[in-house]
């Protein structure tokens, strides 16, 4: 379920959803970031649309 939702929320924000999920593996989020840090990964971030574009 929770690849789903990151799926279709990609598709919403305008981003490659198979380069988003590439991204977020690729980056090794952590439970230890901060809130700040994971906002970053975020699909409507600037930085992430950029490296996940269409």
């Amino acid at each position: 379920m929770v690849i789903y939702s990151l799926i279709e929320t990609a598709k919403e924000n305008g981003i490659n959803p198979e380069k988003y999920l590439e991204y977020l593996l690729e980056n090794r989020l952590s439970a230890e970031m901060s809130d700040e840090e994971l906002e970053r990964f975020a699909p409507w971030d600037e930085s992430t649309r950029e490296q996940c574009a269409v």
